[in-house]
């Protein structure tokens, strides 16, 4: 067994879905962009014919990383390539290409390059690195900084190149934090700050700190076990924030209105605050003291959406959200890609239309129908059997990825196999629910599918280190 063919430990399962998906997505990008002037898929003036050649180079990458390159070296220089790769993310902001409104790709001639792909490589390798260091333990402060350091700062270099879609990958990360002993209630506040999100967005801020406010009684409740008796006391301050809005249009009040609804109301409910503060320290309860802390933070961000939503997000994602939202269709505008989106994967029903048979693709009605809009084409041309096909293909290999990394006693391996595994879920959840109208459109690709020289090398990259990081387990192992 010792002298087993190094090829026999690559795990085939991970090959082939890989295979698979490179495969299809070209099949698909050459459908996509297809005309009868250049019908040979292999044609170079052309987009396929261009995937074509990264597909080669992402190959001769892969065989260069799993048979040549020795694995320990990443453990070494994973420090020395986060640091250039941060470097070159805040070089492009001022010497980049401004593509679409965003300032994140390096042009040389005719090659494109774009930093943000290949960070995510980097960051997992800095973050497997760091995080697998003898006595790393999440719950220190220290250590928990380091980690949100790593992962804070290409999100920072990369919203500066207002390349916001790209950024949001890497809050998949927290998966990996959570796995390695991040406590469960950072995840349940992250999901509270989404939803006060929308509630502000949909809604309004006052809305959103009313919804924050009854939590917060309800929690207390759960506290004190008197759910009922918490509740009646904060309902008569729920009642008047409710009625702020009505109250503000008396005419002997009206020079209250200089006042923004959401302000009136926190200033309200101060005294409650207060009470449930001084209750908690005398009588040293800790629980009540994270609720008032945590209600503060969740109101400041209240407040702060507004300006994030206009000064952070640029407007054609504003737009985007909206849209989702119900706050504003607009179907021959800004929604109008996501509209067409839905109408292509739907008209495909069971089986589709058949290959090269797409309507909605041959006649260009979904714009970035090869990149961020590839699925369109799956849906259309291949129906729900083959939509289903590939969703199951990317849930294999996320899966199958984690099963691995569990597998594996070396920590750094371990970490960066989770890693993967988010980043993959990442780009699958948020690319398949944008271009079926569950998500705004934000612009990330299709790992393996969509066209694009620098998300192709980049993904394959990552995958390959990690394979080449199971076939030394197996290595260990025999």
């Amino acid at each position: 067994m010792y002298g087993q063919p190094i090829y026999r430990k690559i795990d085939f399962g991970l090959l082939m879905s890989y295979l698979f998906l490179v495969i299809f997505g070209w099949l698909n990008i050459y459908s996509a962009v297809f005309t009868e002037d250049h019908p040979i898929i292999f044609d170079i003036t052309q987009r396929y014919g261009m995937q074509f050649i990264w597909m080669c180079i992402s190959f001769v990458a892969a065989i260069f990383i799993i048979y040549i390159i020795n694995p320990k070296i990443y453990d070494v220089l994973s420090p020395v390539l986060y640091g250039v790769m941060v470097l070159l993310l805040f070089v492009v902001i001022f010497a980049g290409k401004e593509v679409n409104g965003s300032k994140s790709w390096f042009y040389l001639g005719s090659f494109a390059f774009q930093p943000a792909e290949f960070s995510k490589i980097t960051t997992a390798l800095l973050l497997s690195y760091v995080m697998s260091k003898y006595g790393f333990r999440l719950a220190n402060i220290r250590d928990a900084f380091k980690a949100a350091a790593i992962i804070l700062i290409p999100i920072l270099l990369i919203i500066a190149e207002k390349e916001t879609g790209s950024a949001l990958v890497y809050l998949g990360l927290i998966f990996v934090l959570y796995r390695e002993g991040l406590s469960g209630w950072v995840l349940s506040f992250l999901f509270v700050i989404i939803a006060l999100f929308v509630i502000t967005i949909v809604s309004s801020p006052l809305v959103a700190i009313i919804c924050c406010f009854a939590a917060a009684g309800i929690i207390r409740g759960l506290i004190k076990r008197n759910i009922p008796g918490n509740f009646m006391v904060i309902l008569p301050m729920l009642i008047f924030m409710a009625c702020i809005p009505m109250i503000l249009r008396v005419k002997f009040l009206s020079f209250l209105t200089i006042i923004r609804p959401e302000y009136i109301a926190l200033i309200a409910v101060l005294p409650y605050l207060v009470i449930w503060l001084q209750d908690a320290i005398i009588k040293r309860d800790t629980p009540s003291k994270y609720l008032v802390t945590s209600f503060l933070v969740a109101s400041l961000f209240i407040i702060s959406v507004n300006f994030i939503f206009t000064n952070v997000l640029q407007p054609h994602q504003t737009a985007r959200i909206e849209s989702l939202l119900g706050v504003n269709q607009d179907l021959q505008g800004i929604g109008y890609n996501v509209h067409q989106s839905e109408i292509a994967i739907g008209s495909g029903g069971i089986i589709g239309k058949g290959y090269l048979r797409g309507t909605q693709t041959k006649y260009n009605f979904v714009p970035e129908q090869s990149t961020d809009f590839i699925f369109c084409t799956v849906g259309e041309e291949w129906g729900f059997v083959g939509s289903l096909i590939l969703i199951s293909v990317y849930i294999y290999l996320i899966i199958r990825i984690l099963i691995l990394s569990d597998k594996n006693p070396d920590n750094f391996a371990r970490i960066y196999g989770y890693c993967v595994a988010s980043i993959f879920f990442m780009h699958v959840f948020i690319n398949l629910g944008m271009t079926m109208g569950l998500m705004p459109v934000i612009g990330i690709p299709l790992p393996f599918l969509s066209y694009g020289g620098s998300s192709m090398l980049s993904f394959s990259i990552l995958l390959f280190i990690f394979i080449r990081f199971d076939m030394e387990r197996q290595n260990r192992s025999f």
